[in-house]
Order: structure tokens, then sequence, then C-alpha cells
């Protein structure tokens, strides 16, 4: 007991990690409190926050700050459009086609299914066969459910959607563009002993902003593969397939793995066992072992390499507080956590000292 108390003593005694407990305290409080009511103020914080790299690239090379918020604002919403009225009407019309196509799939993986015990008695049998089919239509109940739900939430949601479109743009070139004076409006609030605070920050920001752009550019590059792969052999659907695969390197290992489902089922679907499934599948397979051993390497070298069982656990813990923006942030906010146990031992070897 006496070695808890001792250890109390030492740690809060330090103004400046009282200091960093209450702004860790306080930001977490913010975002569970007011997370849903400031989700587009914070949803713009995380935008500007990634183009603000952008904006100090331009800046280094001799461009006005104002000029250089100016043309990285500009292509944000030249980006936003071609993805609002480019990609997503593709990515609704395929979404579309193939939900009218699952009955037939249904269909089609029912007599597969039904087939097993006849092929394989000593290992399948017809109940577990019939079994697995009620689950899949229950499956199935539960999505028709949950498609008619979303279908009648549909006009708030266009109602919600229509006001991100309006406030967030405004939202993040106010950020952008008075990004020095809201900085100092904050910290003129906060006490003028923050070494620690800083020196985390410092260390958090680097961090994730190479992990964000790294990262971007890995959903690009693992997208642009895998459209250019499933267009090649014919694969329907290649747009949607290919943007989940992009899509599914934001979750290290278990996205990968999840997104591996779909692709195989629609091969299958559209070839059976056929060659052209087995190409498409080592094809598919090559572009995941391309990504986990040679372009992750590359692109995150400065990144702090957490431990796969700490990303593991941090999807897990953040996704089930937080769900799929939990997902989403759980390496940044790894990260995070990664930057205050490394500095706090190193201000407790400091304190001792002195």
């Amino acid at each position: 007991m006496r070695l808890i108390t001792d250890w109390f003593k030492r740690t809060l005694s330090d103004p400046q990690v009282v200091l960093l407990i209450l702004l860790l305290a306080v930001g977490l409080g913010v975002v569970v409190a007011l997370g849903d009511i400031l989700m587009p103020v914070l949803a713009s914080l995380v935008i500007a926050y990634l183009l603000e790299g952008l904006v100090a690239m331009a800046q280094r090379n001799k461009v006005p700050r104002i000029l250089s918020v100016g043309i990285v604002f500009i292509s944000f919403l030249v980006f936003v459009t071609l993805v609002i009225f480019g990609l997503i009407p593709l990515l609704s019309r395929q979404v579309t086609d193939l939900v009218g196509q699952l009955p037939a799939m249904i269909a089609q993986g029912q007599t597969a299914l039904l087939a097993l015990p006849e092929r394989y008695p000593e290992i399948v049998s017809l109940e577990q066969v019939q079994a697995v089919m009620t689950a899949i239509r229950e499956e199935l109940a539960n999505f028709g459910q949950a498609v008619l739900s979303f279908s009648l939430q549909s006009v708030t949601g266009v109602i919600t959607i229509l006001i991100y479109l309006i406030l967030m743009p405004l939202l993040v070139f106010f950020f952008l563009k008075d990004k020095e004076v809201l900085i100092g409006w904050v910290t003129q609030y906060l006490p003028s002993d923050r070494l620690l605070a800083l020196s985390v920050w410092h260390d958090v920001d680097r961090q994730i902003a190479n992990y964000v752009r790294g990262k971007f550019w890995e959903i690009l590059i693992i997208w642009a593969a895998a459209f250019v792969t499933f267009t090649y052999f014919g694969l329907q659907y290649a747009m949607l397939l290919g943007v989940l695969v992009g899509l599914s390197v934001i979750v290290p290992y278990v996205g990968a793995t999840v997104v591996t489902i779909p692709v195989l089922m629609v091969a299958w679907f559209q070839w059976g066992w056929g060659s052209e499934f087995i190409w498409l599948a080592v094809s598919y397979l090559v572009i995941q072992a391309l990504d986990g051993n040679v372009l992750v390497p590359l692109l995150f070298s400065e990144v702090v390499n957490l431990h796969p069982v700490a990303i593991i656990v941090a999807i897990l813990f953040f996704g089930g507080i937080w769900g799929l923006w939990g997902v989403f942030f759980a390496i940044p906010l790894a990260t995070l956590v990664n930057a205050v146990l490394s500095a706090w031992p190193g201000r407790l070897r400091e304190q001792t000292a002195d």
C-alpha cells in the first residue's frame, strides 16, 4: 500500500504530469459526453488536421499561407465532389445489382451445401447442412429488417448529410485559415509550464501525421491494385470490391481477413471452382502479401511499430466504446497512449534525479 501511496505522491507532485492528466481527461470527457452533438466539429477538426500537412508543404515551398489554404481547400472540395457525384453513384448501382442477385446466389449456395453430405458423408451430415441453412435464413431476415429500418430513417439521414455538407466545409476552411488564432485562444487558458504536454503532443503529432499520410496512400494503392486485378479477370462488382479491399487496410489484420470473404464468394458464385477462381484468389493473396511485407514497411518506416497484440487490443477496446469511429481511430489513439506511456517514465526519472 505504501508503494502505491509513494507513487501517487511522486507522480501528482509534478504540475506538468497533473496538467497532462487533466488535458487527457477533459478531452476524453468532451468526446464521450458531447461526441454526438459535436460530431460535425470533431470531424471537421480531423479533416483540417489532415489537410494541414498539405498546407505546411506548400508553405515550405514559399507559398503564402492564405494562398496555400485556398489551394488546398479548393482541391479538397474538388475531391469531395468527384467522390459524391462520381464514385458513390457507381458504388450504389453495384450494391443494388449485388442485392438483386442475392436470391440466385443463395439458391446456388444451398445447392452446393446440400451436395456436401452426398460427397463427404463421413465429414458433413444433412442435419449440419440444414442447421447452417437455417442460420443463413435467420441472418438474411435480420438483414432485411435492418434495410427496412434504414429506409424508414433515410429522410432524417438525408437531412443530416445535407447539414454536414454545408457546415463541415465552412468549419474546415476556418480551422485552416485561423489556425494560429484558435490555437492562441486555447493556449491562453493553459499554464505556461507545460513542457511535458508539449513533448507528448509533438511526438503524437509526428506519429499520427506519418500514420495518416501513409494510410491514405496505402488505401489508394491497394484500391487501385485490387480494382485493376478484378477488372482484368472480369470479376463482377470490381469497383465495389476494390473499394472494400482498399478500406480494409484501415483495420490491420482484421480488415484483410473480413474483406476476403465477399471477394472469394463473389468469385465463386461467378465462376465456381474453375481456373478463373483459382487465379483470382492467388492474385488477391499476392496483393495482400505485398501490402503487408512491402508496402506497409515502406510507407510506415517512420511510425512507431506497435505490437500486433497492442493493435488488436486497441481495435477491440476503442471499437467497443465508439463503434466504427473507434475502429477507424484505434491506431492513432493507441499511438497517443504509447506516447504518454513513453514520456511518463522519462519524466519521473528526471524528477527523481532532481
